[in-house]
């Protein structure tokens, strides 16, 4: 086991491990890091805690020191300094007639690079760009296209549901998000309803996922011939609901008639010409599939 701290650099962004280096570090202080980029300044979000070696990346580099008031004056000072690049940033775009979106601009702590994060809708060829902004701000220069999601995680804002979006306020990190989730849901798949501000599928949908997936497996598919359990009633199941466990289904009668039923899953087992298939072996006794036979 190693013992490590989780230092977030933006607020919402990706939970880095770090060696504590026998420092005394608590959740919620500033500290300055080595990292691949140089070095940062970061919040510890994650105490320090043991965790497996085969869950590290390794090399794990060490927490350098405790942030100063010096450190803290020096990350303010470069926030400044981020708004005013911003606007040059955006002067030279508009006169090298560049079809790009300047997002955000980001400072590393000890000034050795600037890197410019921006949106477009194809590739860009922004030489002569950082040529004249080399020249302006003296030191190295990274432009970074990003997506639409980045994007929106940077700029924040309100999601439909009112609340601030869940990427730029607490998810570390973006996971995949399919139309079958929606589906599985049972929500509206118009693109207005299911779509965050970023015009991408709303990472919500993936929070509940796994219990719609296992409450599906306890209900009959769409289609599917089931019987009633303890009764003589077949039908043919039209809907399901996997968020309260039910089906609907369409009951048979001896007049030819049917009626429509939301039933619990507990309730229906399915038939497939005249044999019974079982989602759950084990509720079902042997007198059960006797009844369901005949």
């Amino acid at each position: 086991m190693i013992k490590v701290v989780g230092v977030r650099f933006k607020k919402a962004g990706k939970i880095y491990y770090f060696d504590p280096d026998k420092k005394w570090i608590k959740d919620g202080d500033f500290v300055i890091v080595e990292t691949v980029r140089g070095i940062e300044y970061g919040q510890v979000v994650v105490g320090p805690k043991l965790v497996k070696e085969e869950d590290i990346i390794q090399p794990l580099k060490k927490v350098l020191r405790l942030a100063t008031a010096e450190d803290i004056k020096c990350n303010q000072e470069n926030k400044e300094k981020e708004q005013q690049a911003f606007d040059i940033c955006s002067k030279k775009i508009e006169e090298h007639n560049l079809e790009m979106k300047l997002v955000d601009i980001e400072y590393t702590f000890d000034n050795n690079k600037v890197i410019f994060y921006f949106t477009a809708d194809g590739r860009i060829d922004f030489r002569e760009l950082v040529k004249d902004l080399a020249s302006i701000f003296r030191t190295r220069i990274e432009l970074r296209q990003i997506g639409v999601r980045d994007e929106a995680k940077m700029i924040g804002g309100l999601g439909p549901c009112g609340r601030p979006m869940c990427c730029s306020s607490f998810l570390g990190e973006f996971y995949p998000v399919s139309i079958k989730m929606a589906k599985e849901q049972k929500l509206s798949l118009n693109p207005a309803k299911i779509s965050g501000i970023c015009s991408r599928l709303m990472c919500c949908l993936n929070y509940e996922h796994h219990v719609y997936e296992e409450n599906i497996k306890c209900l009959p598919d769409v289609g599917d011939k089931v019987v009633v359990v303890g009764t003589n009633k077949r039908g043919i199941v039209i809907d399901i609901n996997p968020l309260f466990k039910t089906a609907k289904v369409k009951l048979h009668k001896e007049d030819g008639t049917g009626e429509i039923e939301e039933l619990n899953g507990s309730e229906l087992r399915v038939l497939e010409e005249g044999v019974i298939k079982v989602k759950r072996v084990e509720e079902v006794d042997m007198k059960e599939l006797m009844e369901l036979e005949d």
